[in-house]
């Protein structure tokens, strides 16, 4: 069996989208998905699956949550393995004194369409600073998300797919507890 991680695009932001991680881990285990586990209230899954196409296990999750929740969330879906590299890959890793909670990964949902790089330069994101590596998008936010100006609607459309970002300490956190689950096999 292999370890999933499954993380919902704006679920539980504002009045919308909402759902309680007991019925999002029900929804999972009635897809057959085991021992599904969350992590803080925005909806990442960590669990097991005998499935191996992960295309359309992410289609089946996406359906079971519009059954049972009356939305459609994006998932985007990550192996333990892939959350190791996009960690190894972080382009701030050797730099001092940055606070992890003010950076941020993007998981995208595909590859990037070509012209995605150059796209992302042209939003000159100044003071935050922005990498495109592989199907990961690496924020840093000097001051803060809440304080940027880097227009969050277009960094979808200047990377040509969708994508759900996550900080830094909670993408450690649920790589942790993914290798946790790959232990007690």
């Amino acid at each position: 069996m292999s370890v999933v991680i499954s993380l919902l695009r704006g679920v539980n932001v504002g009045a919308h989208n909402r759902i309680k991680m007991d019925v999002l881990c029900a929804i999972y285990r009635s897809l057959k998905l085991e021992d599904p586990r969350t992590y803080v209230q925005s909806g990442n899954v960590i669990f097991r699956t005998k499935e191996k196409n992960l295309a359309a296990l992410r289609r089946k999750i996406e359906e079971a949550i519009e059954r049972k929740a009356g939305f459609r969330p994006d998932v985007i879906l990550r192996t333990p393995d892939e959350f190791r590299s996009a960690i190894a890959r972080n382009p701030f890793a050797r730099r001092r004194g940055l606070n992890p909670g003010k950076l941020l990964i993007s998981f995208l949902a595909e590859e990037p369409i070509r012209e995605a790089r150059a796209n992302l330069l042209a939003l000159k994101p100044d003071p935050e600073e922005v990498h495109l590596i592989g199907r990961e998008v690496y924020i840093y936010f000097p001051n803060g998300a809440g304080r940027s100006k880097l227009p969050w609607s277009s960094l979808e459309r200047q990377v040509g797919t969708r994508g759900t970002a996550r900080n830094w300490n909670s993408v450690t956190k649920m790589l942790a507890m993914a290798e946790e689950i790959e232990a007690a096999k």
